[in-house]
Protein backbone atom coordinates (compact mmCIF):
# COMPACT_ATOMS: atom_id res chain seq x y z
CA UNK A 1 0.00 0.00 0.00
CA UNK A 2 1.27 3.44 -0.87
CA UNK A 3 1.56 5.66 2.22
CA UNK A 4 0.90 8.79 0.13
CA UNK A 5 -2.76 7.83 -0.23
CA UNK A 6 -3.27 8.25 3.50
CA UNK A 7 -1.31 11.48 3.34
CA UNK A 8 -3.76 12.86 0.77
CA UNK A 9 -6.65 12.02 3.05
CA UNK A 10 -4.96 13.49 6.11
CA UNK A 11 -3.93 16.69 4.32
CA UNK A 12 -7.45 17.01 2.95
CA UNK A 13 -8.98 16.79 6.40
CA UNK A 14 -6.43 19.31 7.69
CA UNK A 15 -7.35 21.72 4.89
CA UNK A 16 -11.02 21.35 5.73
CA UNK A 17 -10.37 22.20 9.38
CA UNK A 18 -8.21 25.18 8.43
CA UNK A 19 -10.93 26.34 6.05
CA UNK A 20 -13.60 26.08 8.74
CA UNK A 21 -11.47 28.18 11.07
CA UNK A 22 -10.85 30.79 8.38
CA UNK A 23 -14.51 30.92 7.51
CA UNK A 24 -15.51 31.32 11.17
CA UNK A 25 -12.92 34.07 11.64
CA UNK A 26 -14.36 35.80 8.60
CA UNK A 27 -17.85 35.62 10.08
CA UNK A 28 -16.65 36.98 13.43
CA UNK A 29 -14.77 39.86 11.82
CA UNK A 30 -17.36 40.44 9.08
CA UNK A 31 -14.63 39.79 6.50
CA UNK A 32 -16.31 38.36 3.42
CA UNK A 33 -13.01 37.69 1.68
CA UNK A 34 -11.79 35.55 4.59
CA UNK A 35 -15.12 33.71 4.62
CA UNK A 36 -14.79 32.97 0.91
CA UNK A 37 -11.18 31.80 1.33
CA UNK A 38 -12.32 29.49 4.10
CA UNK A 39 -15.11 28.01 1.99
CA UNK A 40 -12.70 27.49 -0.90
CA UNK A 41 -10.15 25.82 1.37
CA UNK A 42 -12.82 23.50 2.77
CA UNK A 43 -13.84 22.52 -0.76
CA UNK A 44 -10.22 21.90 -1.77
CA UNK A 45 -9.75 19.80 1.36
CA UNK A 46 -12.80 17.66 0.62
CA UNK A 47 -11.54 17.10 -2.92
CA UNK A 48 -8.05 16.15 -1.72
CA UNK A 49 -9.51 13.77 0.86
CA UNK A 50 -11.71 12.10 -1.78
CA UNK A 51 -8.75 11.74 -4.14
CA UNK A 52 -6.83 9.98 -1.37
CA UNK A 53 -9.77 7.68 -0.69
CA UNK A 54 -10.07 6.88 -4.40
CA UNK A 55 -6.34 6.11 -4.66
CA UNK A 56 -6.57 3.84 -1.61
CA UNK A 57 -9.64 2.04 -2.97
CA UNK A 58 -7.99 1.52 -6.36
CA UNK A 59 -4.82 0.19 -4.71
CA UNK A 60 -6.81 -2.18 -2.50
CA UNK A 61 -8.83 -3.36 -5.49
CA UNK A 62 -5.67 -3.90 -7.49
CA UNK A 63 -4.12 -5.87 -4.63
CA UNK A 64 -7.22 -8.08 -4.33
CA UNK A 65 -7.13 -8.88 -8.03
CA UNK A 66 -3.41 -9.60 -7.93
CA UNK A 67 -3.87 -11.93 -4.94
CA UNK A 68 -6.70 -13.74 -6.72
CA UNK A 69 -4.54 -14.26 -9.82
CA UNK A 70 -1.82 -16.06 -7.86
Amino acid sequence: MNPNHGADETKGVGKQIKGKIKEAAGVLTDNRRLQAEGRLEKTEGRAQEKIGELKRDLQESSNRHTDEDI
